[in-house]
């Protein structure tokens, strides 16, 4: 993979992007929300919202027809992957079961956190056989040009 977003070792999101994501995790609360981000080799990323299929507080799983829709747009584009879902009550940092489900190791793992109601936040991460490494996330003004 190749981590176009910004750097290898950081996540790049405009905030549009941040606004729909914050917008989608807000928007079944208090469930978990889920979906993709598709990331163009200029980091432009394209938001696919996919249903959380046990509309859940505590995990989410991804409606089968929506993820296979999603990835096939990503794959058949040659983007770059990241995966997000919300914590809609506790911290932005992967939970015992998103470490054991994390599938992508190229992958970039986002959790929007909604636990201060005021201030909500993204983190980003690598998952690499149970192994979690946070990518600091750099907030754009625009998505690149």
């Amino acid at each position: 993979m190749t981590e176009t977003a910004t750097d290898a070792d950081t996540f790049g999101i405009d905030r549009a992007t941040w606004d729909l994501l914050v917008e989608h995790s807000w928007s079944d609360f208090p469930y978990e929300v889920c979906g993709l981000l598709g990331i163009e080799p200029d980091g432009t990323l394209h938001h696919f919202p996919i249903t959380n299929a046990e509309r859940s507080m505590t995990y989410y799983v991804m409606d089968a027809k929506e993820l296979l829709k999603a990835m096939r747009a990503i794959e058949d584009a040659g983007w770059d992957l990241a995966i997000y879902h919300s914590h809609t009550h506790t911290h932005a940092y992967p939970s015992d079961t998103d470490v054991r489900l994390a599938a992508y190791p190229e992958a970039t793992y986002l959790i929007v956190t909604l636990q201060d109601r005021d201030q909500p936040d993204i983190r980003a991460f690598s998952i690499v056989d149970d192994v979690v490494t946070e990518k600091p996330v750099v907030l754009r003004d625009a998505a690149p040009a």
